[in-house]
């Protein structure tokens, strides 16, 4: 039997769009407000891409942020795996668009989707192909343009979403002596999956059959099935990643950021003070796949992380999906 190798997380790195957008713009298309958007949310502003500028982009500022950190070259990559439901095209994957830009000539390259859980699943990847002796140093992303599939028209759902990319360069712990997976998992209950759901542009409905005026090629979600289903999972991922740890070793959980009240919600549930979660989501809004890598970056050059102590990673999203990953810094 192989002897599974240690993976560590060698550098993070994160990328936003300059542009800010803040709760006052949707006052002048939308019956809203500032305050009833941070009321129902914690969001304040979020980050737009500009129109020549796609998901590839901001993953190739993430990911050389987070190879600088590493101390790692691009030529030196073995694999990229990038964690989006905003593709620039349905083929080419993005992550081969990246490999380009970065030039990371040396390494394969594929997409996944598994929505906001994009980066935990990509995350999970890479550590699997270093764990088993087929890589040595992995590059994952999560990255989104949502401002390009939002339908401004819903007041529910166009608030919530921003644009933004994180990455982090994982390689035998061996090598970068921080950043340890000790405990990984996924999840995925496809019955929920109108929950959060684009129903056109895929093989079920083409783009050559879409009515625009449906708004179908549009986001759609269900607020109160979304409520309900992120407070449950994560809570649940917490609890299962900390299991056999003792809560003082805990440093710091990074959540997806998918709405303040569900983020209080579950921590109110694990009776756990919100001092001890990084939350960003008044500054970013809801980046999808790459909330938790912008998170943990953020964090990391915040000092926020104690060396020697745990680090929760937890996200949920559509598909349903959910993850966790638990490293010790």
């Amino acid at each position: 039997m192989v002897e599974r190798i240690r993976v560590g997380i060698a550098g993070t790195g994160r990328y936003l769009p300059p542009r800010v957008v803040p709760n006052s713009y949707f006052e002048e298309f939308l019956d809203t407000s500032h305050e009833w958007i941070v009321q129902r949310t914690g969001i304040e502003e979020r980050r737009f891409a500009p129109d020549d500028e796609a998901t590839s982009h901001l993953s190739a500022r993430a990911a050389q942020e987070a190879l600088e950190a590493a101390g790692v070259k691009a030529e030196e990559l073995d694999l990229i795996v990038l964690g989006t439901l905003t593709p620039d095209y349905l083929l080419p994957s993005t992550a081969c668009l990246v490999q380009d830009q970065i030039g990371a000539t040396n390494a394969g390259a594929f997409d996944c989707n598994s929505a906001c859980t994009g980066f935990l699943t990509a995350l999970h990847t890479a550590e699997a192909f270093i764990a088993s002796g087929r890589a040595r140093r992995v590059l994952a992303i999560g990255a989104e343009k949502l401002s390009s599939f939002v339908n401004f028209k819903d007041r529910g759902s166009c608030i919530i979403f921003g644009d933004g990319a994180g990455a982090a360069v994982l390689t035998p712990h061996d090598e970068c002596g921080q950043g340890e997976i000790l405990k990984t998992t996924l999840g995925a209950d496809g019955k929920g999956f109108e929950f959060i759901h684009m129903p056109a542009g895929g093989s079920k409905l083409p783009p050559s059959q879409i009515d625009l005026s449906d708004d179908k090629h549009y986001i759609g979600l269900r607020g109160r099935d979304v409520y309900r289903f992120a407070v449950k999972y994560m809570t649940e991922m917490i609890r299962q990643m900390m299991e056999g740890y003792p809560a003082e070793e805990l440093s710091l959980i990074v959540p997806h950021q998918v709405n303040l009240r569900i983020i209080q919600a579950a921590l109110e549930r694990l009776e756990l003070p919100e001092e001890q979660v990084m939350i960003n989501i008044q500054k970013y809004g809801n980046t999808s796949a790459a909330t938790v890598p912008i998170a943990l970056d953020e964090a990391l050059r915040q000092g926020r992380i104690e060396k020697g102590k745990l680090v929760c990673l937890v996200a949920f999203g559509a598909g349903l999906t959910w993850g966790g990953t638990l490293l010790r810094w």
